[in-house]
C-alpha cells in the first residue's frame, strides 16, 4: 500500500512540476528560516548552561535609587569579601576584576611581543564556582599565590606556540610580572565569562588600591563583579534580606541608596538592565518571524493545494468508483505532502548550512548548525517535517477524499466543492497580513535607526579620533603640541572622554553649598580648554574653562540647570558646586548646550566638564579627512616614538558611537532580511494562484473579448480581488504593527513618530510588490486570442 502511495505521489509530481516546484521551493525558504533561527535561540539559551548546579549560581547587583532607578552588574569592591566573612548563605564566593583592551607584553628572544588583551583578576573561588575545566597545573592553591596566571588554551598558543607555557612570565600594564601556572581548557563560545587571562586576585592592589581596599564602599564600579553559589536549599529571597544591613552599615549618609540583588546566571546574557548582549524580546520577536514564515509556507501550500483540487477531481472519482476509502485518499495526499516536506527539509537544510558562515559573519554570530552534534536539532527538524506535513495536507486532503464520485467523474465539481474561495481568501489574507506586519516592522526599523544616524547629537562627531593618554606626566603635554604641528590637525584636546561615551563617571552634586547633597546624580566630562571646540560644543551662557591641570572651575550643561530648579542658564553662573565629598569645588564659569552623553534610549544627564590631568584618559584629535591616512600615520609615529614599550591604538568617535546601536542594526538586518523571505514565499503562492486563476477563467475572457472587452477591463478582473484583499488584510495588519512597533519604540528616550506616512508606505509597497507579481501571467491571459480562448473550453 505504501509503496503504491509513494509511485502515484511521483507521479502526480511529474504531471505537475511547476505547481511542485512552488511548492517545493516555499517549504524549503520556510523550514530554511526556521532552522536558522532555531540555531540562534538555541546558541543564545544555551550560555553559560554547560557549569554544574547552574540553578544555585548567581551574580550580585546593584539597583541604585536616586531621582531615577538605574542598575549595575558591578558592587563596591569590598562587597564579595564581606558577605564571605559575615554570611555562611554561599557555598563559594568569589570575586572578579573584568579589564578590557589591557596591554600584556612579553620577551623572546631578547624582543618585546605587544598584546591587546581582555584581563581579569579572579580569586581562586571563581574556579569552584564555574565549569571551566584546567589542561596543565595542580588544581591545589590554584591562583592563590600573588603574581600567578592562569591562561587559556588558545592564549598558550598564541603567546608561546608549541612550547610549554608553565613558569613562563609576561608584564601586564607594562608594570606588574605574572608567572603562568595552568593552562585552561578553551573557553566555549557560548559564555558570558570569557577570562583567557586571569590574573590572581591577590595582585589587584598592584593595579589598584582602591578595588583592593577592605572599606571600599563609597563608590561602585561594573569592573568589580561578585559571584556566589548557595548551599542546597537557599532561596534568593533569604539572601536578599540580609543584604540592606550593608547599606545601612557602610552607606547609611548616602543619597544613592544601594539596593543589592541576587541575579541568577541564566538571566545574565538576556537582562539589558546589566548590559547583556541579548535581550530575550529578540529572541521572542525572532522566533515568532520563524513561526510566522513557515506558517505563511503552509498556508501557500494550502492555498494552491486547494485550488489544484478539480484538476485531480476525475483521478479522485475513478479510485473511488475501484473502492478506494475515503481514509485511503486522504492518507494518500497525505503521503505526497510528506514527501514535498522532506525534499524540501533536505534541500532548506542544505541551503542554511551553506549560508549560515555567511550569516555569523553578517550579524556578528557565532552560531553552527551541526545535525550530529545532540539531539536538539534533530528533535527539532523532525518536529517541524511532522507539523508541517499534517498543517499542509490536513484541509486540501480532507476536500479531496470527499468528493463524490459521479459529480467527480463528470467534472460538474465547482469551487464550493474544493474547497470555499472564501477560505483562499482568508488563507492570501492571512498571508498578507503577516507580510504587511512584517514591512511595517521594516519601515519602523529603518526610521528609527535613520534617525538616530541623522539627529544632530549636539556635538562634532566627524573626523574626531582618541588616541590614549601614554603617561599623565610631562609626555603628555609634549604630544599634545607635537600633534597639533601636523598640518592636517585641526584641533585637540585632552580629555577624559567624548560627549557621548560608554566610558561613564555618575557621582553626586552639591550645589550652593547647601548641606545636603541632590538627588540626581551628574556625569562627569572632563575636558580642557580646546574640549568645547574641538567637540564643537556650543556655549550658551559664560565663558570657557581657562587653563589648568587640576579642578577649579565648571561647566554644566542645560539638564543641570533645569534639575536644579533654576529658570535660566544665567542663574546658575558663579554659584559653587562640590562633588566627590568636596574634593572638587569650584564656580559655574559657563553654561553649555545639551549633548547627547548616552545613547538614544537613555534621556540627556546633567553633565559637568572640568579641567582635570589626572582623569584625562585620551586625546581627541580633530583631523581633515581628505588625507586621513597619512594624518593617522603621522600620529602614530610621534605616539609610538615617545611611548615604545606601549602598543599605538585609536578610534574614531563616529565609530564608538554607532556601537551603541549594534543590536538595533543586527535587528534591522533580521528583519530585512525575513521580511524578504516572507514576500517572496507570498509572492510565490500569489504567482501560482493567478496561473490557476487564469486557466480557470479562460472561456470568461475569452467571450468577454468577443463582446468587446478591453485589456485594462480583463486585467481589473484579477486586480481587483487582489486589491480587495490587500486592503483588508491592512485594516488587520496596520494595528498590529502599529502596537507592535509601539511597545519597540517604548525602548527609546528620544524615537521616531509613527506618522500615517509610514502605513501609506508600506500598502503602496506591498501594492506594487503584488502588482508586479500577477501582472505577468494577468497580462498574458489579457493579451490571448479569445478564438483559441473558445477553443481550449
Amino acid at each position: 500500500m505504501l509503496f503504491n502511495y509513494l509511485k502515484f505521489a511521483f507521479r502526480t509530481f511529474g504531471r505537475t512540476p511547476s505547481i511542485s516546484f512552488i511548492h517545493v521551493s516555499g517549504l524549503a525558504l520556510g523550514i530554511c528560516c526556521v532552522l536558522m533561527i532555531f540555531s540562534v535561540v538555541n546558541y543564545h539559551l544555551s550560555f553559560d548552561n554547560f557549569h554544574r548546579d547552574t540553578d544555585r549560581i548567581y551574580r550580585f547587583v546593584t539597583e541604585q535609587h536616586r531621582d531615577l532607578v538605574s542598575h549595575t552588574s558591578g558592587v563596591p569592591p569590598a562587597f564579595g569579601r564581606a558577605f564571605r566573612e559575615d554570611y555562611t548563605y554561599g557555598e563559594k564566593v568569589a570575586r572578579i576584576c573584568n579589564l578590557t583592551d589591557q596591554l600584556v607584553t612579553l620577551e623572546e628572544d631578547g624582543d618585546e611581543k605587544k598584546f591587546k588583551e581582555h584581563v581579569t583578576f579572579v580569586e581562586p573561588e571563581f574556579f569552584d564556582i564555574f565549569n571551566f575545566p584546567l589542561l596543565y597545573g595542580e588544581r591545589e592553591g590554584i591562583l592563590n599565590e600573588p603574581n600567578t596566571a592562569l591562561i587559556s588554551e588558545r592564549i598558550a598558543r598564541k603567546y608561546f606556540g608549541d612550547e610549554s607555557p608553565l613558569d613562563k612570565t609576561f608584564r601586564f600594564n607594562s608594570q606588574i610580572e605574572f608567572r603562568v601556572t595552568g593552562v585552561l581548557k578553551n573557553i566555549p563560545d557560548n559564555t558570558d565569562l570569557r577570562q583567557e587571562i586571569c590574573l590572581s586576585y591577590a595582585s589587584i592592589k598592584q593595579y589598584n588600591e582602591w578595588y583592593a581596599a577592605e572599606d571600599a564602599w563609597g563608590g561602585i564600579t561594573s569592573d568589580i563583579q561578585s559571584f556566589v553559589k548557595l548551599h542546597p536549599g537557599v532561596s534568593p529571597a533569604e539572601v536578599e534580606n540580609v543584604l540592606p544591613a550593608y547599606v545601612k552599615k557602610y552607606r547609611a549618609e548616602s543619597k544613592n541608596v544601594h539596593h543589592y540583588r541576587l541575579q541568577p546566571l541564566r538571566d545574565m546574557h538576556f537582562d539589558i538592565r546589566y548590559d547583556a548582549r541579548m535581550p530575550k524580546a529578540a529572541l521572542v520577536i525572532v522566533s515568532l518571524i520563524g513561526f510566522l514564515l513557515i506558517f505563511t509556507a503552509c498556508l501557500n501550500f494550502i492555498n494552491l493545494a486547494t485550488a489544484q483540487a478539480l484538476n485531480r477531481s476525475r483521478e479522485v472519482g475513478v479510485r473511488k468508483t475501484l473502492g478506494s476509502a475515503k481514509a485511503q485518499l486522504f492518507w494518500q495526499f497525505t503521503i505526497e505532502t510528506a514527501l514535498i516536506v522532506v525534499l524540501a527539509t533536505i534541500v532548506g537544510f542544505a541551503v542554511a548550512y551553506s549560508i549560515i558562515p555567511y550569516m555569523n559573519e553578517w550579524f556578528g554570530m557565532r552560531v553552527a548548525l551541526n545535525f550530529f552534534s545532540g539531539l536538539r536539532l534533530p528533535l527539532f527538524t523532525f518536529g517541524v517535517m511532522v507539523s508541517v506535513t499534517f498543517l499542509s495536507a490536513f484541509y486540501p486532503g480532507l476536500i479531496l477524499s470527499s468528493f463524490k464520485p459521479i459529480y467527480a467523474l463528470k467534472g460538474k465539481l465547482s469551487n464550493q466543492n474544493t474547497g470555499s474561495f472564501n477560505l483562499r481568501r482568508a488563507l492570501i489574507t492571512t498571508q498578507f497580513v503577516i507580510s504587511q506586519v512584517l514591512v511595517i516592522g521594516l519601515i519602523v526599523f529603518f526610521y528609527q535607526i535613520k534617525f538616530i544616524r541623522e539627529t544632530d547629537q549636539g556635538f562634532n562627531q566627524e573626523g574626531v579620533v582618541l588616541i590614549p593618554v601614554g603617561s599623565r606626566d610631562e609626555k603628555m603635554n609634549t604630544i599634545k603640541d607635537q600633534f597639533a604641528r601636523i598640518l592636517q590637525v585641526e584641533n585637540i584636546s585632552l580629555c577624559f572622554a567624548a560627549p557621548a561615551s560608554g566610558n561613564r563617571w555618575g557621582t553626586m552634586l552639591r550645589y550652593d553649598n547647601r548641606v545636603e547633597t541632590e538627588t540626581f546624580a551628574v556625569s562627569f566630562r572632563g575636558g580642557d580648554e580646546n574640549y568645547l571646540s574641538t567637540f564643537e560644543v556650543d556655549l550658551i551662557a559664560g565663558r570657557n574653562l581657562t587653563p589648568s591641570d587640576t579642578v577649579r572651575e565648571f561647566l554644566v550643561n542645560e539638564t543641570m540647570v533645569k534639575s536644579l530648579g533654576l529658570s535660566s542658564p544665567g542663574d546658575i553662573l558663579g554659584k559653587p558646586l562640590s562633588f566627590m565629598d568636596g574634593e572638587w569645588k569650584g564656580p559655574v564659569v559657563g553654561v553649555v548646550r545639551d549633548f547627547h552623553d548616552q545613547s538614544f534610549r537613555s534621556a540627556i544627564s546633567p553633565v559637568f566638564i572640568s579641567t582635570s590631568q589626572e582623569h584625562y584618559q585620551s586625546y581627541a584629535v580633530k583631523i581633515n579627512m581628505r588625507d586621513a591616512r597619512t594624518t593617522l600615520a603621522a600620529l602614530e609615529k610621534i605616539w609610538s616614538d615617545m611611548y615604545p614599550e606601549k602598543m599605538y591604538e585609536y578610534a574614531f568617535v563616529d565609530e564608538e558611537i554607532a556601537s551603541f546601536y549594534r543590536a538595533e542594526e543586527t535587528m534591522l538586518k533580521l528583519v530585512q532580511t525575513f521580511s524578504f523571505i516572507a514576500l517572496f514565499i507570498g509572492c510565490m503562492g500569489l504567482y501560482g494562484l493567478v496561473s490557476f486563476m487564469s486557466v480557470q477563467k479562460t472561456k470568461e475572457i475569452g467571450i468577454r473579448k468577443v463582446l468587446g472587452g478591453s485589456i485594462p477591463q480583463i486585467l481589473w478582473i484579477f486586480g481587483k480581488e487582489f486589491t480587495r484583499l490587500v486592503l483588508i488584510s491592512f485594516l488587520f495588519a496596520a494595528p498590529v504593527g502599529w502596537w507592535l512597533m509601539s511597545r519597540w519604540l517604548e525602548m527609546y528616550e528620544y524615537q521616531v513618530d509613527m506618522t500615517i506616512w509610514i502605513f501609506v508606505l508600506e500598502l503602496a509597497l506591498i501594492f506594487i510588490i503584488v502588482m508586479l507579481t500577477v501582472g505577468y501571467e494577468s497580462l498574458k491571459s489579457a493579451l490571448m486570442n479569445p478564438v483559441n480562448s473558445l477553443r481550449a473550453e
